[in-house]
This record gives C-alpha cells, structure tokens and sequence, in this order.
C-alpha cells in the first residue's frame, strides 16, 4: 500500500518507529515487542536502517519489515540510507524488498561514522531518492525533514531548497526529524508550503523518558529543549519513574497540540519500548481518530 493514500482521509495518521537490536541476542525481544505495538493499531510502523545511526546495513531490517506487514498486517516503511551503499548493494536491497511485497522506503543518506568506509555512489538523500525512482520498481519514497535545520545545512533557507530538492527528485511523504517545540515545527512548515512543498509531513515526536539518553539525541540532531522540558528534566531527570511519566506527558501534550492545529500525522519513534507507545496511544487515539 502507498503510504500517501492513508493521508487521504480525515483521520491524523498515527505511526511508529522501531529499531533493529544492535546483537542477535536482542532479535527475540524485538519481535515481542512488535506484537504490542501492533495491537496499538498503527496507521504503518517504519523499521530503522542499522543500529546505532550509522547508517550501515542491518540484516534485519528488512526481516522485521517483512514480519510486520506479511505476518502482523500492518503496513511498513524500511528505512534505506545511502553513504555505505553503493548501487549494486542498494539494487540488492530493492530486490528483497520487493519480494516481500514491500512497497515503501524511508530513503535517507545516513550519519556520518569514521568507522565506516563511505561509498561514492550516492551523496544525499535526494541521489538515492531520485535511483530508486529512476528504477521503476513502484517503490513509493518517503523522506526526512529537519524543522530546526539540519546540523549541517547552512541556514535554512539552504535546508528547505534542498528538502525541496528531495521531493522534486520523488519523496511523496515526509517524516521530520524529533522536536520539542511546537512553535518550531509550525514556523518551518509554514516555510515549506511557502516554497511550494505540499507533500503530507508526519511530526516527529520522541517521548523524553530518560534525561542522559535526550541530551546524547539532541547533541545528535541539533533539536533545542524548550524552558518548559528544561524544568522538567532538572525537577525528575534523576527519578527513572517520575521521568518516564513526566516524558509520555509531555509527548501526549505535544500531539495535542498538534492534531488540534491540523497536522498531517504523527509518527512516533518508540525506542523499542511497548509501553511507552501504549501509555500514549491510549491518551490521544480518540483525539487523532477525531478528524483534521
């Protein structure tokens, strides 16, 4: 199923984000965890492309996209970055995808590891976006967006003419990257539309349940924390319980927010963790069935 025809109804389409484990040991638990999250009843559940954000391939990623759309039944996106690919690899990939009858990707350039050899196939996203398109295989490409810039655009003006770029070379979705400040989101999409991108953007909403585990994803991603979450990891970041609640509170908060201003979809990244998503979901599943 394309991804786009769910942002054809009047409902706010509601999404997750699961990671393969980085050791084999882990493969169990992820699979368990898949069967919670399905019993949520996710619009899609997209899979990550190698652990850690390196980029570099994961075996398991499409398996585990493969198990949630052929054995569970909902409908998925396998993520695919660039930087340690080269076309043959990346063709590869096409083809098992395609196997398994499944039809979208999360086309992406990948993090940067001085760990890895880079391959000079593809150098952004909007390359491998524009391959798989020019491959004619039906594949339907989604893309990531920064509302805060990404960390290494110049300004962003620079970010949204080349997220432009990625939707002309064919990304019909758009995932964006975490944020903690509503006012951010809504300022960037207002300049997207400006510059003439309409395709359906989901929000990216990360639940903050561990204060050390924020901190390291926001140095990562450049996302600014908010007076209101500052308060809120300097009076519970030490209290793992009251943390963890304090964070789903204000995630459900956010999308609140969100869906009461109009938003495509909101696309949460779990971070493999059944209840968090759960305590969520059953906070705002009437508020995002309610309509645009």
């Amino acid at each position: 199923m394309d991804i786009t025809k769910l942002f054809e109804t009047e409902k706010t389409v509601f999404s997750f984000e699961v990671f393969p484990p980085k050791k084999e040991s882990g493969i169990d638990t992820i699979y368990q965890t898949l069967e919670q999250l399905t019993d949520l009843k996710p619009d899609f559940i997209s899979v990550t492309y190698g652990a850690g954000g390196s980029g570099v391939a994961n075996a398991n990623t499409i398996d585990l996209c493969n198990h949630i759309k052929n054995h569970l039944g909902i409908e998925t996106i396998a993520h695919l970055s660039c930087l340690y690919n080269t076309k043959e690899s990346v063709d590869e990939i096409l083809d098992r995808l395609k196997a398994y009858g499944i039809e979208n990707i999360l086309a992406l350039r990948g993090d940067v590891n001085p760990d890895y050899e880079t391959m000079h196939d593809f150098s952004y996203a909007s390359d491998l976006t524009a391959y798989i398109m020019s491959k004619q295989m039906n594949f339907h490409v989604s893309g990531a967006c920064y509302p805060e810039v990404h960390q290494e655009a110049p300004d962003m003006r620079t970010d949204i003419m080349n997220l432009k770029h990625k939707v002309e070379a064919g990304a019909d979705h758009l995932i964006s990257q975490l944020f903690f400040d509503n006012h951010a989101f809504y300022d960037f999409l207002e300049k997207v539309r400006i510059a003439g991108i309409d395709v359906p953007i989901e929000a990216g909403i990360m639940p903050v349940t561990n204060k050390k585990q924020i901190e390291r994803m926001v140095s990562m991603c450049g996302a600014s924390i908010p007076a209101k979450l500052s308060k809120v990891l300097q009076r519970f970041g030490d209290n793992p319980l009251a943390m963890r609640d304090a964070g789903i509170s204000y995630a459900v908060n956010q999308i609140v927010d969100l869906v009461a201003n109009g938003v495509d979809g909101i696309h949460i990244y779990t971070m493999n963790d059944p209840y968090v998503a759960k305590k969520i979901t059953e906070s705002v599943s009437s508020i995002v069935t309610a309509g645009k």
